[in-house]
């Protein structure tokens, strides 16, 4: 399967690189991870790479990492769509104490407009 990860540096994405690449050592996916600006994150994006470089190479995981410019959201969607990507992955989706999902503005925007199936790590 090709799969387009899209991390912004929030906990939430570290952890799904965490789990995407272990599923991609354990199924053989071909792995895509596509780092996006995200305003509300004080990480810095060579923070960011490092953290993914690390992941992989604990896995001993090949990956492309890209690095997206723009709309984090809107640019997720077009590299999926346009290089025909099977899923996105992100990190995203806290409960509310009513029970409700709580999910950030750029895992909302890929979920309303990707047409490629979309997973939220948690």
């Amino acid at each position: 399967m090709k799969v387009l990860l899209g991390i912004g540096g929030s906990d939430d994405s570290i952890r799904a690189l965490e789990k995407t690449v272990e599923r991609t050592a354990n199924a053989g996916d071909d792995l895509t991870i596509a780092i996006v600006e995200n305003p509300s994150v004080d990480r810095s994006r060579d923070d960011i790479e490092s953290k993914v470089t690390d992941v992989l190479d604990e896995l001993g995981i090949e990956a492309d990492v890209r690095h997206l410019e723009g709309n984090p959201g809107s640019q997720l969607v077009d590299l999926a769509e346009n290089e025909g990507f099977d899923q996105i992955v992100l990190g995203g989706g806290e409960t509310s104490p009513m029970g409700k999902i709580q999910i950030g503005s750029i895992a909302e925007f890929v979920l309303l407009n990707s047409h490629v199936t979309v997973t939220l790590v948690r």
